[in-house]
């Protein structure tokens, strides 16, 4: 497929009119260091609302722009904002506006590669949030289409650019404590259960659902809890727009492991265990999983809980950390319970060395769109889409595994001691939470064999895994084909 031209852009969202006075030179115009940028946020039910306050607190910049599928949420926002603030609902008509030089979206996962590739096209430098992208492929398209327009793209991996985490990774590389065995990543984060509605829900009158469902198939919710309503934020445990909390939180503690390990594509081979369990409700994805990708030097281990501790209110730790990670040496570990601060201690437990930092990736994404230096960006889309496809190798994983009997899955792990080891105590923590695994059976996910270079799976799984690497999209909110 043609690379889009800006007469393309608007020709085929139907948005010709929208954007008329934007000349040929504002199309793909450079920001110069003394002027101004003009920003606009996309999605602000949740972390759009940060997005806005960490924008303005840069100095040359200004939030002059929102979009919002929600009437009353971009109605809300923008009266925050004071007079003067546009506002749009359809993205497309944004994108073909030409007095904003950025966007910074925080929508659901379905649309970030879609709305990432259009940005690009449309002459903006963007800010995504992750992750990145709602399956492999087209993720892939979205770091094509970044190279292929020379914009900067800035993915919200916040971590990467704590001086702390920046130094503890290069403790960890210079050896300082022995070759990595394990780098492990958790989020134990409480989720309730969505409750169960008897059938398709009706959409609020003040949200524009086609624009809201995008790439994803038109169809009515099909949850209705107490806090988010049909439509907002339970999204992410549906597989057609969400990816779990293994996209949600995983995302950073993976890329946070995989920061440690070195390594630089995805693994050999990739392995999920886990499921929906403790409750029954509307919910799809796992709210209990444990995934192993194999890296050459050493394991990437990521475990989600979102059922309490064995006291019921408090969430487990594994050596102190609930969302975090632990890396494991063969002279000690490093542990980050926070986003932007980590520690060093030998195997006794003694500390041994403090790194602390703070979160610098918005203020870096400006310094870079001003300076058009993309290899100076601490959330590179690369980094970025291959983190995020470790979340999608896991899932692919879990979808295409079978219902296991009490004890199957642990005996099948048993050549896998790392694996298992985590395993033993997800069967331990579920106990504590009185889920009978004789009669709410796990689900034993396949093992993937993947060619890393190809970014698809071999052996005899491929053809049904491979499958799963992308999805039928909806016209006309198709993800182009840009990557040759």
């Amino acid at each position: 497929m043609h690379f889009l031209t800006r007469r393309n852009f608007l020709k085929t969202t139907t948005l010709a009119a929208a954007g008329a006075a934007l000349s040929a030179r504002s199309w793909g115009q450079v920001v110069g260091a003394n002027h101004t940028i003009r920003a606009a946020v996309v999605g602000l039910n949740g972390r759009g609302r940060t997005h806005v306050k960490n924008l303005n607190a840069v100095p040359g910049v200004r939030v002059v722009a929102l979009c919002d599928v929600d009437a009353m949420i971009l109605r809300k926002n923008a009266q925050e904002l004071g007079a003067g603030i546009k506002t749009y609902t359809d993205i497309r008509e944004l994108l073909a506006a030409s007095d904003i030089d950025v966007i910074s979206v925080a929508t659901p996962n379905h649309w970030h590669a879609l709305m990432g590739i259009w940005a690009c096209q449309a002459g903006k430098d963007v800010y995504m949030e992750k992750p990145i992208s709602h399956n492999i492929w087209e993720g892939r398209q979205f770091v094509a289409a970044a190279n292929k327009s020379r914009r900067v793209v800035q993915a919200g991996t916040q971590i990467r650019s704590s001086e702390g985490l920046i130094e503890a990774v290069a403790y960890v590389r210079s050896g300082q404590l022995g070759k990595v065995t394990a780098a492990r990543g958790f989020c134990y984060k409480r989720r309730p259960s969505l409750g169960q509605v008897t059938g398709p829900q009706a959409v609020p009158a003040n949200i524009n659902y086609d624009l809201w469902s995008g790439p994803a198939p038109l169809i009515a919710p099909h949850r209705n809890s107490a806090k988010n309503g049909p439509v907002h934020y339970d999204w992410h445990w549906f597989w057609a727009y969400g990816n779990g909390d293994v996209g949600n939180q995983g995302i950073h503690q993976m890329d946070i492991a995989r920061w440690f390990l070195g390594e630089a594509g995805l693994p050999r081979h990739t392995l999920s265990v886990g499921g929906r369990l403790g409750y029954v409700d509307d919910g799809q994805t796992p709210n209990t999983q444990t995934i192993v990708h194999d890296y050459a030097t050493a394991p990437l281990i990521f475990e989600v809980r979102g059922l309490p501790g064995a006291d019921g209110a408090a969430m487990d730790k594994y050596r102190g950390v609930s969302i975090g990670n632990v890396i494991d040496c063969e002279h000690g570990y490093i542990v980050s319970d926070s986003y932007f601060t980590a520690s060093a201690y030998d195997l006794n437990g003694r500390l041994l060395k403090e790194f602390k930092g703070t979160d610098r990736l918005m203020q870096n994404f400006i310094d870079v769109v001003r300076s058009r230096k993309t290899a100076e960006l601490y959330g590179p889309l690369e980094e970025a889409h291959v983190s995020s496809s470790l979340c999608h190798l896991g899932n692919i994983s879990h979808q295409l595994g079978q219902s296991v009997v009490a004890g199957e899955a642990q005996a099948k792990l048993q050549g896998q001691p790392l694996l298992a080891e985590a395993h033993g105590r997800m069967v331990e923590h579920l106990a504590s939470n009185q889920v009978d695994l004789a009669k709410a059976s796990l689900t034993l996910g396949v093992p993937l064999a993947i060619d890393p270079k190809r970014e698809c799976f071999i052996g005899p799984e491929a053809a049904t895994a491979n499958a799963l690497l992308t999805r039928q999209y909806r016209a006309p909110f198709v993800v182009p084909a840009v990557a040759t």
